[in-house]
């Protein structure tokens, strides 16, 4: 079997499973959000039960509006905060938060061999862990919440192998930009894909967890690496419970094999509206933009900030254009403050923002009007995706996104440091 196949096994208590079979899969953990839970809430209400089936096994995590951006977003956030005291859920306030992806992996709540799911498509980030985890709807969350269970469908799982090693400012967002360039939105659609490979053995646990982010862009359920002994150290630095590693099978069968080699292979940058709209960013001239976005999800990590303050440091932000910087968790926060990065970020013009979705799903905290450009780290660019349907977003990872920043146009690394 393939890993997803045998992680899928245990935990619907069978000895082998096959692409195609329907199956109820026991959950080590659910997740949701201040836009996804208050639709879970109200499902799991017309339920009728009285207690969920264990109270640690369920987190919610206030990132997308918060701190409340409204009155409606207050609300949502409440009821969530009340929601979550009554059952005794692990929660997340803010101050003490994360973006929820970023968090839970810092927090050691996803680990190797586990299923997750949450009511928030890119919940395939945990697949860097070796861990099935997918997206669901808010209605099949609730059910998870009082059952621990849910049921699906085996996916076939599409296998990408990387030969090859990566150029400077070439990472994790660059690989799966060129993959979805490659097979499109809908070339692994409800898929697994499993990421192998010299160049993925060498890639940063930060660099993974991108990638397996990004998975969701193809159209797949879950993204999904075999565990080393990177993916080892950082899980034993976090975790709290024992865990199984599972690996997949040299046997194992697949729907399909993909290779590349990208030794060759530049920085990414996928130009509105799909993120499979991809282009080197060599070929990108003269793009004048108003934004810069460093952050989300997808790169708001403490590697990303790293790389983005490798760009900007003794350097300044274009006056015309808006760079906005968004750690995380306030661990990346914390870990960037005393590393000096934050000082280095201010002192070049940018703005940072205390950890939030915000500006990714064009919530608040960098909102586009119409006719404006942003180049940002986040993982979709679809009409209207960041603020005004006439606005463009471009999709890059920190590095492109901070030279550009500096340049007032889509702009290389190399342009800006050689």
């Amino acid at each position: 079997m393939t890993l997803a196949e045998k992680v899928l096994a245990v935990h619907s208590g069978k000895d082998k499973v096959s692409p195609g079979e329907f199956i109820n899969v026991g959950v080590d953990l659910v997740l949701s959000n201040d836009i996804t839970a208050p639709l879970a809430i109200k499902e799991f209400q017309r339920l009728g039960v009285n207690k969920v089936y264990d109270p640690k096994k369920i987190v919610m995590v206030p990132d997308h509006f918060c701190p409340n951006k409204d009155i409606l977003s207050a609300e949502q956030a409440k009821m969530m905060r009340e929601f979550a005291h009554q059952y005794d859920l692990i929660y997340f306030e803010v101050g003490r938060m994360g973006i929820e992806h970023v968090l839970l992996p810092e927090q050691g709540l996803v680990l190797p061999g586990e299923v997750v799911v949450g009511a928030d498509s890119h919940t395939c980030t945990y697949g860097a862990l070796g861990a099935f985890a997918t997206g669901m709807g808010s209605t099949d969350i609730a059910v998870a919440m009082a059952t621990g269970e849910i049921w699906m469908k085996v996916p076939p799982t599409v296998k990408f192998v990387y030969h090859g090693r990566l150029g400077n400012w070439v990472g994790g967002k660059d690989l799966i930009l060129y993959t979805i360039g490659d097979i499109g939105v809908d070339g692994a659609l409800s898929s697994v894909m499993e990421f192998v490979g010299t160049a993925i053995d060498a890639l940063p646990m930060d660099g993974r967890f991108t990638m397996a982010n990004m998975a969701i862009e193809a159209g797949a359920k879950a993204g999904i690496f075999n565990v080393d002994d990177r993916t080892k150290k950082y899980v034993k630095a976090r975790a709290n419970r024992s865990f199984y590693v599972y690996q997949s099978d040299a046997a194992a069968a697949y729907a399909r094999t993909v290779e590349y080699d990208v030794s060759g292979i530049e920085p990414q940058v996928a130009l509105p509206h799909l993120p499979s709209n991809v282009k080197p960013v060599s070929q990108l001239v003269d793009i004048k933009i108003d934004q810069a976005v460093i952050g989300s999800c997808t790169n708001g990590r403490l590697d990303d900030l790293r790389l983005a303050a490798r760009i900007l440091e003794g350097r300044q932000v274009s006056p015309d254009v808006r760079c906005i910087i968004i750690p995380g968790t306030q661990q990346v926060y914390l870990d960037a403050l005393h590393e000096g990065l934050i000082e280095l970020f201010i002192k070049a013009g940018a703005a940072v923002s205390t950890p939030t979705c915000g500006p990714c799903l064009g919530g608040y905290m960098g909102v586009l009007a119409a006719g404006e450009r942003c180049v940002s780290t986040t993982n979709r660019n679809f009409i209207g995706r960041m603020g005004s349907p006439q606005s463009e977003v471009y999709l890059a990872n920190p590095a492109v996104a901070a030279a550009s920043a500096i340049m007032g146009r889509i702009a290389s690394p190399q342009e800006v440091v050689g």
